[in-house]
């Protein structure tokens, strides 16, 4: 099978759609993968880097598009790019249909695209593999950001400073405290980042498993709450750092904070809406890019960048290879129908079958119906 990997076009976006070690191993298993020249430049990956892997280097992204079969990438295609979708194509990335514009869904639709949701891909005990790889960064990365927000010189240039709060405090001086909405794999890596440098750690969810889980984890040092309006409304006036880890796949985020509870926080305070790349569960949060990532609005510092894992490329793109490439592995080897009926995971990412909406909770968060007709028998179930 041929595969392709395109430079990522998004402003500053220096993740690549898959690493020199990925490329190795499909290569040593008997596929083509073109490589768009300098499309791991951003990430530390050379062309030669990539020749050393076995990848063709090809010099345009309309020739990436022609020749492969399966693009893999990992910002949802632009608008420059779907002109050059290929007919009957295989698109592997990061979509977010629910949110993207309209633009992308037609383009994908008239080309008969199947296209992949690397953040819907979904094994039987409820992982979402490629997802989890991308939110441990985001979670880990988490109080580089708040930290400099926080600052007193480095709020928003030109505008209001951050609170001047040191996240880990010192002796005499209480530590910034952190509010983390949503228990998942980017709420706990992020709680025990905060937690590592010594700030006061507090996460609500509605799953009280998950909400024992973490007091276990972390032996009781970082305070859970049962995310209801209540108490949400509570820790939101009490936070120095609020961060939004909402996600319900394939829909749009739900607005947990309310514009009114964003007033109540003190001015300089800093909310990192991570749930930007779904709509965002703050309703003050709009997306920004990281060439401007952060905007204050009712006072408070918004950084709502939702390619933030771009700033740390290298490991990004390490940490998607690691967890997709078994899915591209399965597919080469045995086609799409063969791969799913061995990853059933696979088909649960399928958004679109050769054009026609196939995932129920996309469709329904576009207003439209399913439509495809997956041929793919007992291993392909929901």
């Amino acid at each position: 099978m041929e595969f392709g990997i395109p430079q990522e076009v998004r402003d500053l976006e220096m993740r690549v759609g898959l690493a020199p070690s990925g490329v190795l191993s499909l290569v040593r298993a008997g596929h083509t993968v073109y490589v768009e020249s300098k499309a791991g430049d951003g990430a530390g990956f050379s062309d030669e880097v990539y020749r050393d892997a076995g990848a063709q280097i090809v010099y345009s992204a309309a020739e990436v598009y022609g020749r492969a079969d399966v693009v893999a990438k990992l910002a949802r295609p632009t608008k420059e790019e779907h002109r050059l979708f290929r007919p009957g194509q295989m698109i592997f990335s990061f979509l977010h249909l629910s949110v993207a514009s309209p633009d992308l869904l037609e383009a994908l639709v008239e080309r008969e695209i199947t296209a992949v949701a690397y953040e819907m891909i979904k094994e039987e005990n409820g992982e979402l593999p490629v997802l989890v790889s991308a939110s441990q960064v985001a979670g880990r990365f988490a109080p580089t950001i708040a930290g400099q927000l926080l600052r007193s010189d480095r709020g928003v240039p030109g505008q209001q400073q951050g609170r001047g709060i040191l996240l880990s405090g010192i002796p005499g001086v209480p530590p910034a405290a952190v509010v983390i909405l949503g228990g998942g794999t980017l709420g706990v890596n992020a709680a025990g980042a905060f937690m590592g440098l010594g700030a006061e750690v507090t996460v609500l969810d509605r799953n009280l498993n998950k909400l024992k889980y973490i007091d276990e984890r972390f032996n009781g040092r970082v305070t859970t709450m049962f995310a209801n309006k209540y108490n949400i409304r509570r820790a939101v006036k009490f936070a120095d750092v609020l961060i939004g880890a909402v996600l319900l796949p394939g829909q749009r985020a739900p607005i947990l904070v309310s514009r009114g509870m964003v007033k109540t926080m003190r001015p300089g305070s800093v909310i990192l809406d991570f749930s930007i790349d779904e709509g965002g569960c703050v309703e003050t949060s709009r997306p920004t890019t990281l060439r401007d990532p952060a905007y204050i609005l009712e006072g408070v510092v918004h950084y709502c960048a939702p390619n933030m894992t771009s700033v740390v490329a290298r490991t990004t793109t390490y940490a998607v290879t690691n967890a997709a490439l078994p899915y591209l592995r399965a597919l080469g080897e045995y086609g799409l129908i063969g791969a799913v009926h061995r990853e059933p995971a696979l088909v649960r990412g399928i958004n679109l079958y050769q054009g026609r909406l196939a995932d129920p909770a996309v469709a329904a968060a576009l207003g439209r119906d399913v439509t495809a007709q997956l041929p793919l028998g007992k291993g392909g179930g929901r």
